[in-house]
């Protein structure tokens, strides 16, 4: 079936993440402001709409077999695939980042003062990261265990202290909004994660460091917002 312009960005991609490079490629948010239509991004961002559908149709005509289907995985699972994967990878690389970050502003910042406004962002977000994390993991992901353990084994559901998963995930998508929001403004700082010509290798690979850590925050952010909530949502519905 040919993707539709008036087809929603974040259902598209939990569809097939494929999308996702087609979305990078025209700079459209797929997972903090997925809930827009292809048309009303493209319109915003002053793109050709034809363009970007023929592009997320070429890919709908290639082999999928190297995608994976996180929609068919029970909820408990994507829980854990996400805590174990991209929780880890923001807890391994944030000292490391900020590391190479105070470093090029030492020897850089005095002719690219961006620099430091750059390393201020990303300090930011790696504070609000962990503590946004933890929540999860102490929280938000028990509770969703319990959920599939209810559906699988027919227990009772006991209603949570915090009333409604939607709660938690109101509190969860609005901190994924605010991350969403600084990375662009670094993204902008980093003329794109361009370096300077006057850049050393230090300064190249940070800059590829956080294009890399965005990347990941994208398709952390993604698989929470547009699947693993959704469907969390759904199945609380089901069983209270």
């Amino acid at each position: 079936m040919e993707v539709q312009k008036n087809q929603i960005i974040g259902e598209l991609v939990a569809k097939d993440y494929r999308a996702a490079s087609v979305f990078k490629k025209y700079n459209i948010d797929f997972c903090c402001q997925g809930n827009r239509t292809i048309n009303d991004a493209c319109t915003e961002k002053k793109l050709d709409v034809v363009m970007v559908l023929n592009d997320l149709n070429a890919i709908g005509n290639t082999s999928n077999s190297a995608g994976i289907d996180f929609k068919s995985w029970p909820l408990d699972l994507l829980a854990d695939y996400i805590e174990k994967t991209h929780h880890r990878y923001v807890e391994d690389k944030s000292p490391e980042l900020i590391a190479y970050l105070k470093k090029i502003c030492e020897v850089h910042g005095k002719n690219h003062t961006e620099l430091f406004e750059i390393k201020e962002l990303m300090q930011q977000t790696i504070g609000n990261l962990a503590q946004h994390m933890k929540k999860e993991e102490l929280i938000l992901f028990p509770y969703i265990t319990k959920m599939e353990k209810a559906k699988r084994t027919g227990e009772l559901l006991k209603k949570p202290n915090f009333d409604s998963i939607q709660n938690p995930i109101i509190e969860m998508e609005s901190e994924h909004s605010a991350e969403g929001d600084r990375f662009r403004d670094i993204e902008t700082l980093s003329n794109n994660y361009t370096p300077p010509e006057d850049a050393c290798n230090t300064y190249r690979v940070t800059f590829a460091m956080l294009k890399e850590f965005q990347d990941d925050l994208h398709l952390h952010i993604h698989l929470e917002n547009n699947i693993l909530f959704p469907k969390s949502i759904l199945l609380e519905k089901q069983l209270l």
